[in-house]
């Protein structure tokens, strides 16, 4: 059986004792060691936080940037093909007005030579007439005369 005397007071203390000794020994470092780690987690979490952001600013970035380049590249595909269309458009005036110039010319050229064949003709056919006229008549006339 348990008796009750000065030892009891004795173990009491040497129980307190040990408390005390252990909280300061062990207690303490290992709420200290978890603080420690509580805050580098913290420090991390904040640090991966941080990243994020980053990334997420940056990825924000470049996607406007791919986006004005897009539009950039839009403008200048549009701006070409303008050009394009101006430049074909003045090619083919250039053209019409190559035919329309070679059409007046050969007209021209045309119409000569419709009247020098005319001109051919008109005195071939007279020469032709005074013989024929000379050979049913059987007499001679002077073309110069008439």
């Amino acid at each position: 059986m348990v008796s009750i005397d000065y030892t009891l007071f004795i173990q009491i203390v040497n129980f307190l004792l040990l408390i005390a000794i252990l909280h300061v020994l062990l207690y303490k470092p290992i709420l200290k060691i978890m603080k420690e780690r509580e805050n580098r987690l913290k420090a991390s979490e904040e640090e991966v936080k941080s990243l994020y952001q980053t990334i997420e600013r940056k990825t924000a970035e470049y996607e406007e940037k791919i986006r004005l380049a897009k539009m950039e590249a839009m403008n200048q595909r549009n701006e070409i093909q303008k050009q394009g269309a101006l430049e074909a458009q003045r090619i083919i005036e250039a053209a019409r007005e190559e035919i329309a110039r070679v059409t007046e010319e050969f007209k021209e050229k045309l119409a000569k030579e419709m009247e020098e064949a005319r001109n051919i003709l008109t005195a071939q056919s007279r020469t032709i007439s005074f013989e024929i006229a000379e050979r049913v008549l059987g007499r001679t006339f002077d073309a110069q005369r008439i």
